[in-house]
């Protein structure tokens, strides 16, 4: 048994999402952290309009709060920024930066906040504690004499409107777009094929339009891991009688079943809330195969209305107002044949014409989507697909109707919003000109893949990190890890220790940075910030207790005292000013972008917080033709590339409840009954029967693309679990290693990370 499965304890998973022990979870990592009591208080201030944002994820905020606007993860995130646990120079005393490299993502953030700026000492293999003068002197004479085009500027999407405008600015005035960013790695599919369908590329619903559904499809996104406080909304509608109809591989229980914790009644009395109406287990990367006979038997149901002189299924004035294309996707739909929908998604074509009744019988329509869409070959086609479905009955931009894409990290949408974009025909760079005075560069940047490809092919010369753990993220571990030591320059703004920081370049710093929750004192007094939620709203957030340590700078300070230690003066942008008065910040931000944010400083505090124009929403496309634009998918399967390969297993990556993205709290996922241990991989008994395997076999994936690289991780412990045949799961960022860089959405190269064929063997001796 290897030393990380060692603990490993597995139950089968009965709970529901909440209930008692989510409020265990979180008095545990309240304890853990040594959160102190009026530190604990800080959760009655989360997602309120006079309070802060969530420095998790980023689901709306209600203009009405609940008592308690929180959740289990958010919790856990707050206590994991405010612990009181800190790092300082003489960590690095006692550990080499090479004997933190086999420590875990767990063992390296579990050791508490960043305090001082840190520059890595080669000579003894020590990051020593460096003055912020000294880093900011020695970064920018560095990044003054690299080659403009071969730095990036990475964004974590975790930073605040302000930080990121600046951020941005920073990148073009000196010399490039090379701003890739962590939806890069998600919901870039989403920015794609929304854009090309409806004319912009977010969602068009807002909370409001929960209340006023009447059926909810859902697709590829854990609602009981990721965004946890979206049960409030999906537990609202149950009881109203609205149908859910979920499709997702694994059968999760935050989309089975919901006992809210903040509820007496169902905590005394165990009372669960049935979520999914209607679970069917698609296979990764069916996606839009089955989409596709939804499409097919909706219409059919229209045909037998007409027939009958019913009432058509269709929304036929919907379509011939305000779309386009729908007959070469009608063509689409009556060539595309039932068996080989069933073959490409795993699902009887009985189950798909179930789902298109209760569809057809549906007046409001919302579909919820995750990156269970968004990552395969084809997720741009997905997102397309589900754009498809919506517009046959007239289901966008009416109230109670339209697109909902799960957004990620807690401001990553409106990064880009401001300006943190590798594509300069989404930044106003002509009114930057005008407004700054300087030539923005007009050449494409990189995205997150080519910013990896340019760092094997040594074409890179620095990489600037705003927050995040890079290289822990992307896919092609092995590679990347070697390749990451010959950057001449790495330079990280993090909160705590992580993976990005003990993989390193020739020469690293690490500077730490305020959080979100603590207070920000600044010339003008104390500072805050605004973020924006996946709906689209801009929130204010006031960071509310005190720093963890005084030599903290926040991030406008980071990114201002690299910017005028790397660029020349610039009379038109006073970096003091800004990084002295946020609000400076925002008003500079509303002359960049006027439609946006007019009134910025006087509305940030709105609550439920102020949108930002979404024409879809009003049935306005901003497209070519003017019109919401259906497509015809190009081919059924989600990952044709993987598929001309031949398979043992389809693998697709999955977070636990004890993570965020790359940080992980603790080594419990008790959603899927796995304690103390995150090497797993679940597996449906009928393939462990037909391999040979028993629960706690230990085994290893290899990935089947024939590319001359060996993709290979070992020691993985198999548990049983609901999930289709052929198809195993495992945990997210520990799997990365597996993907290749060239496996990645087409139009917007996210990394396919749900859709892996895999080879499996055998390892060791089952446990005892």
């Amino acid at each position: 048994m290897s030393d990380e499965t060692k603990g490993l304890r597995i139950e089968k998973p009965t709970m529901p999402a909440g209930g008692w022990a989510s409020v265990a979870e979180v008095s545990n990592i309240l304890l853990d952290q040594r959160v102190a009591l009026k530190d604990s208080a800080l959760l009655m201030k989360q997602n309120k309009p006079d309070g802060f944002a969530c420095v998790s994820c980023a689901w709306a905020k209600p203009a009405n709060p609940h008592p308690f606007e929180f959740c289990e993860s958010g919790a856990k995130a707050t206590a994991w920024e405010t612990t009181s646990k800190a790092i300082g120079a003489g960590f690095f005393e006692r550990h080499t930066v090479t004997e933190l490299e086999a420590w875990s993502d767990h063992q390296l953030e579990e050791q508490g906040r960043l305090t001082v700026p840190l520059r890595w000492d080669p000579a003894t293999d020590r990051y020593r504690e460096v003055s912020w003068d000294t880093a900011f002197a020695e970064i920018g004479a560095a990044l003054r004499g690299f080659e403009r085009e071969q730095v990036v500027f990475y964004a974590s999407g975790r930073a605040s409107l302000e930080t990121s405008y600046m951020y941005g600015l920073l990148a073009r005035m000196y010399g490039n777009n090379n701003l890739p960013d962590s939806s890069n790695m998600c919901h870039e599919s989403t920015s794609v094929a929304l854009q090309k369908t409806l004319g912009v590329g977010v969602g068009t619903v807002v909370l409001q339009d929960f209340e006023q559904t009447d059926c909810i499809f859902f697709f590829g996104q854990n609602v009981g891991v990721n965004s946890p406080r979206m049960l409030h909304q999906l537990k609202d509608a149950r009881r109203r009688g609205v149908p859910i109809v979920t499709f997702n591989p694994l059968r999760e229980r935050g989309l089975v079943a919901f006992t809210n914790p903040q509820s007496p009644l169902e905590m005394l009395t165990g009372h669960e809330t049935t979520i999914s109406t209607q679970y069917h287990q698609v296979r990764p990367g069916g996606d839009t195969a089955a989409l596709m006979g939804i499409c097919k038997a909706l219409l059919a149901l229209d045909e037998a209305a007409l027939a009958k002189g019913e009432q058509r299924v269709l929304d036929v004035d919907f379509i011939a107002e305000h779309t386009h294309g729908f007959a070469e996707f009608e063509d689409a739909l009556r060539r595309c044949e039932w068996t080989a929908i069933e073959r490409e998604s795993g699902l009887a074509r009985a189950a798909l014409e179930s789902a298109a009744q209760v569809y057809a019988r549906s007046s409001a329509v919302l579909g919820v989507y995750g990156m269970g869409l968004t990552q395969h070959e084809n997720g741009v086609q997905n997102v397309a697909m589900l754009v498809n479905l919506l517009l046959m009955r007239g289901n966008i931009g009416k109230p109670g109707a339209g697109i909902c894409p799960v957004r990620g990290h807690s401001n990553v949408q409106g990064q880009r919003t401001v300006g943190i974009t590798e594509k300069p025909e989404l930044a106003p760079l002509d009114k930057l000109k005008e407004q700054y005075g300087f030539e923005p560069p007009r050449a494409t940047g990189m995205n997150t893949v080519e910013a990896c490809e340019a760092i094997l092919a040594r074409k890179v010369q620095a990489f600037v990190g705003l927050g995040g753990n890079f290289v822990r993220a992307v896919p092609e571990t092995v590679l990347m890890e070697a390749a990451w030591r010959e950057l001449p320059l790495t330079v990280q703004v993090s909160t705590k220790l992580n993976r990005n920081h003990v993989i390193h370049g020739k020469a690293s710093y690490v500077l730490p940075c305020l959080g979100r929750i603590e207070i920000d004192r600044q010339a003008a007094g104390p500072q805050d910030v605004t973020v924006e939620d996946s709906t689209a709203c801009m929130h204010g957030s006031r960071g509310m207790t005190e720093p963890v340590a005084g030599t903290l700078l926040s991030e406008p300070a980071i990114v201002a005292g690299i910017a005028k230690a790397t660029l020349d003066p610039n009379p038109k942008v006073d970096w003091d000013a800004w990084v002295g008065d946020y609000a400076k910040v925002r008003d500079a931000i509303e002359e960049t972008y006027p439609d946006i944010f007019k009134d910025f400083n006087a509305r940030m505090w709105t609550p439920g917080g102020f949108r930002k124009p979404v024409g879809a929403a009003h049935r306005v496309f901003e497209t070519e033709s003017g019109r919401a634009q259906f497509t015809v998918p190009e081919e059924l399967q989600g990952d044709p590339a993987m598929d001309a390969a031949p398979p043992e297993l389809r693998l697709f990556t999955i977070r636990s409840d004890g993570q965020f993205n790359t940080t992980i709290y603790h080594l419990d996922d008790r959603f899927r009954g796995v304690f103390g241990s995150r090497m797993v991989l679940f597996m449906a008994a009928s393939d462990m029967e037909r391999l040979g395997l028993a629960q706690g076999d230990l085994v290893a994936l290899r990935c089947a693309a024939e590319d001359g690289v060996a993709r290979r991780v070992d020691g993985l412990a198999v548990v049983p679990y609901d999930l289709p045949q052929g198809c195993v799961a495992g945990y997210y960022p520990e799997l990365n290693p597996l993907i290749p860089l060239w496996h990645h959405a087409k139009e917007s190269k996210v990394p396919a990370a749900k859709s892996i064929d895999v080879l499996l063997e055998r390892s060791a001796a089952p446990m005892g």
